[in-house]
């Protein structure tokens, strides 16, 4: 915070004399309850606030207002300044706090509101002007009123500008992106689901790689990463990328990571069919179980959110298992495993570490060495499959606490390839129930999960549904249950569910791309630190 002296003075809060100490070296604001000779020292009442979580300082208009009672009688003019701050909730939630301090020194007033207010100042990461789209028909359609009510005011408070866009169609904010002129703004806000959320991906990704000269149909296309931050005020279904990336879907708590100007690096990762690029996703790439119902469910729209729960029994019961071949490449830059129990947190060690690994592997060309995927062995592994998941980050949500990957992590340039095989539908319920609680859900034989950085897969249908037809004709008993999927028969093909999208396209390319974008977030804080203030 540089070099400015600490500040230390008894000043007065809800009528209490107080000891308040500034600290610049530690960045720390802190106050506790004045007690005599001890006074110098906080006791357990203490407060404190880092300078990079107060919102503001501003000071409070005490005109015509005096003391009347107590020890305050003798204050024949007052002076005072609040300072609005981050205040930590239980669960990983933010809430917005204020205290306020008064004194009868109307220049000892003045020096903490310019001190606080310098310190603020060197705070360069935090945003100024915002680009904000909502969507007001996501969840339960209430983007507009959310942003309006929740978020707006503490925009306002912390003196951030914003141009909102509420979108009227599908794809209204990408293709947004691609023509305004962002150079203006510090970072663009979603207010919406998920799918809000991938589409301003798409466009900020889109527009970066246009500008670079990227060819984005290129799967080993080194794509650029944007310079504007994404934040997320939750207002969908599931929120599942804020609930991984925070710890909750609270709106007020992501306003005001986006207030302070957190930053959290994350991976993305690139679809590709026949060289043309189908989709990026963050959270979950599934085919089979997911993605069935994801296709059954955009048939029932009508039945609102209700339809997720209906497509999801009814693709359980109907327990289809597909036929095709994964190819991969583990990612062996990576320091931590899909079953190690760790998952990703603030400041993550495991994300750090391995994008170092990551880009000294990719130094080597560089250097007349062989690069590393040339000389790296594809893994093949070929089955029956009920569902096959790339879980880019834990996929956590309500409904899921630990999500579909616990320990997957954010920005290690890794993606956990999880492939549940043929089974019985009694254990494919038995792995499904895992997701709700504390168990390993990867600890079943019929389950495999790899840490890869690259992958493949083709159906057999799409490989061979020639041979495929004409073995059948030879056949003379074939499968007594092609006809009733009750009885987990292999179908030919299933669909792609890309962060709640679908790809036709079962024959795909996937390519993690290590940290490609930063969104307003510092990542789930490990026993975030609840204070109780004075």
């Amino acid at each position: 915070m540089g070099a400015a002296e600490p500040l230390s003075s008894a000043l007065w809060v809800k009528r209490r004399r107080c000891a308040v100490s500034l600290d610049p070296a530690r960045a720390l604001l802190s106050w506790w309850r004045s007690r005599g000779p001890g006074a110098g020292v906080p006791g357990a009442d203490a407060c404190s606030v880092p300078v990079s979580e107060i919102i503001t300082v501003e000071e409070k208009d005490i005109h015509g207002k005096h003391s009347t009672s107590g020890k305050w009688q003798k204050m024949e003019r007052l002076f005072a300044f609040t300072v609005h701050y981050v205040k930590r909730a239980r669960r990983h939630r933010w809430k917005w706090g204020k205290v306020t301090f008064w004194c009868a020194d109307e220049q000892l007033c003045h020096l903490w509101l310019q001190t606080l207010r310098d310190l603020l100042e060197r705070l360069t990461l935090r945003p100024k002007h915002l680009l904000v789209f909502i969507n007001p028909f996501g969840g339960k359609g209430q983007g507009k009123r959310i942003y309006e009510r929740k978020v707006a005011p503490l925009f306002a408070l912390a003196s951030i500008t914003t141009d909102v866009i509420v979108t009227e169609r599908a794809n209204h904010a990408k293709e947004s992106l691609y023509e305004i002129n962002l150079d203006k703004y510090d970072g663009v806000i979603c207010v919406g689901g998920d799918g809000m959320f991938s589409e301003i991906l798409h466009g900020l990704i889109g527009r970066t790689q246009r500008n670079a000269g990227v060819d984005q149909n290129q799967p080993r296309a080194a794509l650029v990463p944007s310079p504007l931050r994404i934040g997320i005020i939750p207002a969908g279904s599931t929120d599942c990328v804020c609930y991984s990336t925070v710890g909750t879907n609270d709106v007020e708590t992501s306003a005001l990571h986006i207030i302070v100007g957190d930053s959290l690096s994350m991976d993305v990762s690139s679809v590709h069919h026949n060289s043309t690029l189908l989709r990026y996703f963050v959270s979950l790439l599934g085919y089979g179980f997911y993605g069935d119902i994801i296709k059954d469910s955009e048939k029932k729209r009508w039945m609102g959110l209700a339809r997720y729960d209906f497509s999801g029994l009814k693709t359980f019961f109907s327990h289809h298992c597909y036929e095709g071949t994964v190819c991969f490449l583990p990612a062996r830059h990576t320091v931590g495993s899909p079953r190690d129990r760790k998952p990703c947190r603030a400041g993550c060690s495991v994300c750090r570490q391995s994008k170092q690994r990551l880009e000294e592997e990719q130094k080597r060309p560089l250097c007349g060495l062989e690069s590393t995927e040339e000389v790296e062995e594809w893994k093949v592994i070929c089955g029956k499959f009920l569902a096959i998941n790339a879980a880019n980050m834990s996929c956590a949500c309500h409904r899921s606490p630990r999500g579909l990957s616990p320990a997957a992590h954010l920005g290690d340039g890794s993606s956990d390839l999880i492939l549940i095989r043929k089974c019985s539908r009694f254990n494919f319920l038995r792995f499904l129930l895992r997701h709700t609680n504390h168990y390993d859900q990867f600890d079943f034989t019929f389950v495999e999960v790899y840490r890869v950085k690259r992958f493949q897969f083709t159906s057999r249908h799409a490989e061979d549904e020639d041979r495929e037809l004409r073995e059948r004709g030879k056949t003379r008993f074939g499968q007594i249950c092609s006809d009733h999927p009750l009885c987990c028969c292999t179908v030919s093909s299933s669909s792609w569910n890309c962060d709640g999208e679908i790809l036709s396209s079962s024959a795909i390319e996937v390519r993690v791309h290590c940290q490609l974008v930063q969104l307003f977030a510092r990542g789930i804080e490990e026993n975030p630190q609840q204070e109780s203030h004075s």
